[in-house]
């Protein structure tokens, strides 16, 4: 039997897991029901907190499926108070920074030495972190070119050696700091951007987002360079551009689950009718990519789905929690077992491709809908609800129903119930939940679900602190790749 921990461990891992569930849903954006400036101050606070009161946990955070807008401010905060940490937790974070640099989109990263050079913070702890990145990227001449402001200030603030000469070091050197001072570059990418000035030809040569602010200079057609440049976009890019391009080699399924389901929810009505057996199709092979190990394996699953009015979320964040829902909706099909899944939505649909943002947030019928035994006189043995946790019709009645069912009707807990909610709270500083029995999570990507499931449990009050700083222990090995970590 487990000893009864004190007060300030179970303090502890409350503020862990309301800090957790900030970090996978808040970007500092605008929310359906609250403004950008309060999300972001509410960030601030939550950051500030859990760095200075729980350092080890805060860097052991970057081991969990946060969002890069979350990553990168934990990396910016322990860097700038890398006198607070100890030379073993400085060693740890370094090695905790790296790895999670390394996963971090380009883009992301370069933004982080902007701020990183902003804020003064030029130890030879975080001169070497930024040198060790640079070193390790595949190919820092197309850096350059599609970086190119973010790749100078990072070399200006490492004091990256550039030699003279005809190395790609030294060519890439030039092409930031010496700019028309060589007459043609060896890196194919330097020299078509070079030639791209004046010859129309190289622009397609170049990544698409420089290439499109040389097209519009020489005045190409969209589709005449939309075309061109089709071989040397990024699968986003491609998805993007699909509209306009309508390429056959644009390859639905291989997009991100959570990513695909935006793609399809900004589609008319009557494109999503007439291509179907396409984005059905796509969704489905997603969402068997995502559910891995873990497919067939939750038995009878019961889903409460929310396509409410809120779900259209913000100009920021269009259809995201409408979007995170219908990806949660086809993964949780795929990790059910065979023919044992159910979906409800609020607002009564039953067509999931054609769902859109509407009316009220009767989460309370469609629980009490999803709690009743399925084929067989079975009740499920898992409910999901994707929802913002604004029950309002009426007011308060999920709650109550789980409250009751978990009381009287299945104390024994036959049925795990959990609520994983996409969009943050800034006023309460987590996301909204339901009731305080029921574990809640947040969710930025419906390919997080079985890991966020795993978390929820800590907030059930069946585990204690002990079990969750063992939890985070193992997550930062298998992070890391140290030997002997389990999963």
């Amino acid at each position: 039997m487990r000893t009864p921990e004190n007060s300030a461990d179970l303090v502890a891992a409350e503020d862990v897991l309301l800090f957790a569930n900030a970090a996978i849903t808040a970007t500092g954006q605008r929310e359906f029901r609250s403004g950008a400036l309060d999300q972001q101050l509410s960030l601030d606070f939550l950051h500030t907190y859990v760095r200075v009161n729980y350092r080890r946990l805060y860097a052991a955070s970057l081991a969990l499926d946060i969002n890069d807008h979350n990553a990168a401010r934990i990396v910016l905060g322990l860097l700038e108070t890398a006198g607070e940490a100890s030379a073993e937790e400085r060693r740890t974070e370094g090695r905790l920074i790296a790895a999670r640099l390394a996963r971090l989109p380009p883009q992301r990263v370069y933004r982080l030495f902007g701020e990183v050079r902003r804020a003064g913070i030029n130890n030879r702890r975080t001169r070497a972190i930024m040198r060790d990145w640079l070193a390790a990227r595949p190919d820092l001449g197309h850096d350059a070119v599609k970086y190119r402001s973010g790749v100078k200030t990072a070399a200006r603030h490492v004091h990256l050696r550039c030699p003279q000469g005809a190395e790609p070091l030294a060519e890439v050197g030039a092409f930031l700091f010496r700019p028309g001072k060589l007459p043609r570059y060896e890196h194919p990418l330097l020299d078509a951007w070079r030639r791209a000035h004046y010859e129309q030809g190289a622009v397609a040569e170049l990544p698409f987002t420089v290439a499109e602010g040389f097209a519009a200079r020489h005045g190409m057609k969209r589709e005449v360079f939309l075309k061109r440049a089709a071989p040397r976009m990024t699968r986003l890019e491609r998805l993007r551009t699909h509209a306009v391009t309508q390429r056959p080699d644009v390859d639905l399924a291989a997009m991100p689950l959570t990513r695909l389901a935006l793609y399809v929810l900004a589609l008319p009505f009557e494109q999503r009718a007439a291509r179907r057996t396409e984005l059905t199709g796509a969704l489905r092979t997603a969402a068997r990519r995502a559910a891995g190990r873990h497919a067939g394996s939750w038995g009878r699953v019961h889903a409460v789905l929310d396509d409410s009015f809120s779900s259209s979320g913000s100009g920021q964040k269009r259809r995201r929690p409408l979007a995170v829902a219908l990806a949660c909706h086809h993964l949780l099909e795929v990790l059910a077992a065979p023919g044992a899944y159910r979906g409800l939505w609020t607002s009564g649909r039953g067509d999931a491709l054609l769902v859109r943002p509407w009316g009220p947030t009767p989460l309370g019928m469609r629980v009490l809908d999803a709690l009743e035994p399925g084929p067989g006189g079975a009740a499920p043995d898992r409910l999901v609800i994707v929802s913002d946790g604004w029950d309002n019709a009426p007011a308060g009645l999920a709650g109550e129903v789980l409250r009751v069912w978990r009381a009287r009707l299945d104390p024994g807990r036959r049925t795990a119930v959990v609520h994983v909610n996409p969009v943050y709270d800034a006023d309460g500083f987590d996301v909204r939940r339901l009731a305080t029995g029921v574990p809640t999570a947040g969710i930025r990507d419906a390919e997080d679900l079985p890991a966020l499931v795993e978390i929820a449990r800590f907030a059930e009050g069946r585990t204690g602190a002990a079990e969750l700083h063992a939890y985070l222990d193992r997550r930062v090995a298998l992070f890391l790749g140290e030997k002997g970590a389990v999963a």
